[in-house]
């Protein structure tokens, strides 16, 4: 990955945005499954986990489109470091929607059984709400339906944390190749 020469703090830029595809990548698998396993127990999805996907879909084509930037050093640094800590403050909301009931939640406590057989399991155990809710899964009661399923929620929790630490690392990175990017370089006195 070529790109322009700003050193250590180019590289750590394109690092930075490494680390965070690879925590949106995991964000969108897990929460995607979720998602899937929901819809095939012919419920609708809940707001958490589809504002968790559209929040990381968004994001990873930003990352995307600004990695692009940057290569051909044509990234707007200023505008980099407002849209940084938008996203900072898109993916601070997930993190605490979606941590909020796993803050309190056990998972050891939970029972044993697959993503799969928790979906049928919350699918049985929780008709009624269901029925209240309008078909909709209720979150707080999905994510304690099986030690898996808490698991894989905390770990989205813990990514989506990742991801508030990296876009306030990142926008900081912006800021400092905005100033390096218009320093004029001194002229050779030979």
């Amino acid at each position: 990955m070529a790109g322009p020469d700003y050193g250590a703090l180019g590289a750590t830029f394109k690092i930075v945005r490494l680390l965070q595809v690879i925590s949106l990548l995991g964000c969108i698998g897990m929460a995607a499954n979720f998602i899937s396993e929901m819809v095939s127990q012919n419920n609708s999805p809940s707001d958490e986990l589809v504002g968790t996907l559209s929040v990381t879909c968004i994001a990873i084509l930003y990352c995307a489109i600004t990695v692009i930037l940057h290569i051909d050093n044509i990234l707007p640094y200023l505008i980099n470091t407002g849209m940084d800590g938008l996203m900072l403050i898109a993916v601070s909301v997930v993190a605490i929607v979606v941590g909020k009931p796993l803050s309190y939640l056990n998972c050891q406590a939970v029972g044993t059984s697959s993503v799969a057989e928790s979906a049928s399991q919350l699918s049985s155990q929780l008709k009624d709400t269901f029925n209240k809710q309008g078909g909709k899964v209720v979150y707080s009661n999905w994510i304690g339906a099986s030690k898996t399923t808490c698991y894989e929620m905390k770990a989205i929790w813990g990514l989506s944390i990742a991801l508030c630490i990296l876009f306030a690392f990142s926008a900081m990175c912006s800021v400092c190749l905005w100033r390096r990017s218009k320093t004029v370089p001194p002229k050779d006195m030979a």
